[in-house]
């Protein structure tokens, strides 16, 4: 059940840059000046990105010859139900484009969806809803910042099925409509 997630180096750069907890063992991030590898919520100074890999398991990562972090400890699992919680996150990273519901969500995972849904929020303080509208506002900014998609075509793109929910979501998670999204990020570039 361990599915690999489909995240450009571009995406998994910006995760660690935030420290998204959410994606830890999802990937990992080594770092080739100081042959360490972290998980992407490392609260450790970041390195340049051109110093950075990504890696998709530990075993990977510690192949090419790096060594765990000491400060976020990426070998260590910090929680029975982590890789439940990978095998969902992964999950609804792969699938962000269907329309998905939690009850198709648990199928695939193979418990209830109440049980589902209690254990997602325990473990990352969302729900399982709450994250794939996350990633997939998180890819409609990254679409808004080198496409040219139409805030439309993107809308679907991402698996929204209306665009008043596009627009809704993405100003409550972004502070801004997709456009005024698009105008920023032209400025800082």
């Amino acid at each position: 059940m361990n599915n690999p997630v489909n995240l450009s180096f571009d995406e998994m750069w910006e995760k660690i840059i935030v420290c998204d907890k959410t994606y830890d063992g999802l990937f990992y991030t080594a770092v080739k000046t100081t042959k360490i590898y972290c998980r992407p919520s490392c609260k450790s100074r970041k390195p340049k990105k051109i110093n950075v890999e990504f890696y998709r398991t530990i075993q990977q990562v510690e192949e090419a010859g790096y060594r765990a972090c000491k400060r976020c400890q990426p070998e260590i699992e910090h929680s029975p139900h982590t890789q439940l919680i990978k095998n969902v996150t992964a999950f609804l990273i792969n699938e962000y484009k269907h329309k998905l519901t939690l009850q198709d969500i648990a199928e695939h995972i193979g418990i209830s969806p109440f049980y589902l849904e209690r254990l997602f929020k325990q473990e990352t303080a969302e729900t399982p809803r709450m994250y794939l509208e996350k990633i997939r506002i998180d890819k409609a900014a990254y679409l808004l910042k080198h496409t040219a998609y139409t805030n439309l075509e993107i809308c679907y793109e991402v698996g929204f099925q209306s665009p008043s929910n596009f627009y809704k979501v993405f100003r409550r998670l972004k502070n801004c409509s997709p456009t005024e999204y698009r105008q920023k990020e032209k400025m800082v570039l």
